[in-house]
């Protein structure tokens, strides 16, 4: 999963086709605790892009998409929001193959 490292990154990033941002952070216990799985859901689910986000370099990226708490989840498709798994709580590996289904056909 690319780290997005610029703004002019994020915003071209999000332009692309079924593209998922995941933001979190360094010192976040339940943004760690996606380490355990998510590689395999990346690779379990190709025919999205995948981009890490930390919130504490892009405060105001998060606060423009009203993400307030983290691990949080938006997906674009050619610049438009197609969905968002947005609140403070941990995900399960479950949680988030059933946000990444429902994103499908939109």
């Amino acid at each position: 999963m690319e780290k997005i490292t610029s703004f002019e990154q994020f915003e071209q990033a999000k332009q692309g086709e079924k593209v998922v941002f995941q933001f979190s952070a360094n010192w976040c216990p339940d943004c760690r605790f996606l380490d355990m799985f998510f590689q395999e859901i990346i690779d379990e689910n190709k025919d999205f892009t995948f981009y890490y986000v930390d919130r504490d370099q892009f405060i105001e990226v998060c606060q423009n998409l009203d993400i307030f708490g983290i691990p949080s989840f938006v997906a674009f498709n050619k610049g438009e929001e197609i969905g968002r798994y947005v609140n403070k709580d941990r995900k399960t590996k479950e949680q988030v193959e059933e946000f990444l289904e429902g994103l499908r056909g939109k």
